[in-house]
C-alpha cells in the first residue's frame, strides 16, 4: 500500500460545509484557497439534505465543499466561515485524515499558510 498512515499529530483535516446556492460554493471555495486556508476545495453539487430546522422538516438541494487542509487552520477556517457563509447557522465538521498519499499532503502542506 502506498498510502502513509499518519501519526494523529500530523494534523491533516477534511472540513465539510454545505450551501444551497453554487454561486455560494464556488465563492466560498474560492476564498479558502485564495487566502491559503485549504489547498484545495472541493465542490460537489446536486446533494439532497433532509434535516430538521426550526421545528420544521426541510429537504433541500445542496452543494458539499470538501476543504482540505491543517489541524492549525480550523480556528481560522471557522472564523472565515461564519463571516462569509449565507446561513445563519453553517455546518462546519472536521474529520482527522488517517492515512493519505504522501506526495499528496506535502502538497496540502505546500499550498496553506503555515
Amino acid at each position: 500500500m502506498r498510502l502513509k498512515e499518519i501519526n494523529n499529530k500530523a494534523g491533516y483535516v477534511i472540513v465539510y460545509t454545505t450551501v444551497e446556492r453554487k454561486k455560494d460554493a464556488i465563492r466560498i471555495a474560492k476564498i479558502l484557497v485564495k487566502e491559503r486556508l485549504s489547498a484545495c476545495v472541493n465542490v460537489v453539487y446536486g446533494l439532497n439534505s433532509i434535516y430538521r430546522w426550526k421545528g420544521k422538516t426541510v429537504n433541500s438541494k445542496e452543494s458539499l465543499l470538501i476543504i482540505k487542509t491543517h489541524r492549525n487552520l480550523l480556528s481560522a477556517i471557522e472564523k472565515r466561515l461564519i463571516e462569509i457563509h449565507p446561513y445563519e447557522l453553517p455546518e462546519i465538521i472536521s474529520v482527522d485524515i488517517k492515512y493519505g498519499l504522501h506526495n499528496y499532503l506535502k502538497w496540502i502542506n505546500d499550498n496553506i499558510i503555515k
